[in-house]
């Protein structure tokens, strides 16, 4: 298993809760619609970046094949104009 976390900054002037609110919208029901996303979920972080998203996946392959998936870049077309900055990191388990 491969667990992936993402922590995020919004752009100046962004309505954060509500682009909280947005992401979560469209990424979280991806699970079960994309091979390997096991777990996905979205929360507004209260101390440095603005957000998290934690996710688990069955392995490195299916990652990776999350990434360039057509329904996770469509998702991202939703937000991903919104976003000033971003860090990540995966693991296996």
């Amino acid at each position: 298993m491969v667990k992936h976390i993402v922590l995020y900054t919004f752009k100046e002037g962004v309505d954060k809760d509500e682009a909280v609110k947005t992401v979560a919208a469209v990424l979280e029901p991806l699970v079960g619609k994309i091979p390997g996303l096991l777990h996905l979920e979205i929360r507004r972080a209260f101390s440095g970046m603005d957000y998290a998203l934690y996710s688990e996946f069955e392995s490195r392959e299916a990652l990776s094949n999350y990434a360039s998936h057509p329904l996770h870049l469509e998702a991202k077309t939703h937000f991903f104009h919104l976003l000033d900055s971003r860090v990540a990191a995966d693991y296996d388990l």
